[in-house]
C-alpha cells in the first residue's frame, strides 16, 4: 500500500498560499541552502509520484521547465528541475486538457476513488505538493496519511489555509528540524 503525503510550505499564521502572484513568494525569507538540501535528501526520499491541483501544477511546470535554459540557474536548481521533470506526475483537474510536461497524467473525474486505487497499489509515496484545496478535498475523503510541513517565519494575514476551519485531526510527530533561516520542518502521521 502506498502512503499519501501532503507536503506544504506554511506561514506561521497557517496559510499554504497567498492570494497574490504564484502564492508562494513569501517562502523566500525562510528558505536556505540547508533546507534545500534537507528537502532533496529527506523530504523527497520516498516520493514515487507527485500530485498537484491544476493551479500549482501550471506554476510548477511553467517555472521548472524554464530552469535548464536559465544561465543564472544554480546547480541545485538544475538538479531539482531534472528530478521534477522526470518523476511521475498526476494532475487532478476538470479543466486542464493537455499537461504539456513530461511524465504527467491528468485525472479529471472521480478524484477520490482514483487516488484510493493508486494508494492501494505497491510503491513509493504519492505526495501532494502544495495544492491546499486539493489537500482539503483528500483530507475530507480520509486519504491523507501524513503531513510534511515547512513552517516559515512569516505571517501574511490572509490566503488559503493548509487546514480548513473546523478540521479536526489528531497527529503524531515523526520528525522535526530547524533550519538556518528560521524555518521549521515538521512531519506528522495521522494518529
Amino acid at each position: 500500500m502506498r502512503k499519501v503525503v501532503a507536503f506544504s510550505h506554511m506561514t506561521l499564521d497557517g496559510f499554504a498560499a497567498a492570494h497574490t502572484g504564484m502564492g508562494l513568494e513569501w517562502t523566500g525569507h525562510g528558505y536556505s541552502p540547508d533546507l534545500a538540501d534537507f528537502h532533496d535528501q529527506r523530504i523527497r526520499a520516498d516520493v514515487g509520484t507527485t500530485v498537484y491541483g491544476r493551479k500549482t501544477f501550471e506554476g510548477m511546470r511553467d517555472h521548472w521547465s524554464t530552469v535548464p535554459d536559465n544561465p543564472e540557474a544554480t546547480a541545485h536548481d538544475l538538479e531539482h528541475a531534472e528530478w521534477v521533470t522526470d518523476i511521475d506526475k498526476l494532475v487532478f483537474s476538470t479543466t486542464l486538457e493537455s499537461p504539456g510536461w513530461n511524465n504527467t497524467r491528468i485525472i479529471g473525474k472521480d478524484a477520490a476513488a482514483r487516488l484510493a486505487e493508486l494508494k492501494a497499489e505497491t510503491g513509493d509515496a504519492l505526495v501532494i505538493y502544495g495544492s491546499p484545496t486539493l489537500v482539503h478535498f483528500f483530507a475530507e475523503a480520509g486519504l491523507i496519511d501524513e503531513y510534511r510541513i515547512v513552517i516559515h517565519p512569516v505571517t501574511i494575514g490572509a490566503g488559503t489555509p493548509l487546514f480548513r476551519d473546523k478540521s479536526e485531526l489528531t497527529l503524531t510527530l515523526l520528525e522535526s528540524k530547524t533550519f538556518d533561516a528560521g524555518a521549521v520542518y515538521v512531519r506528522y502521521a495521522l494518529a
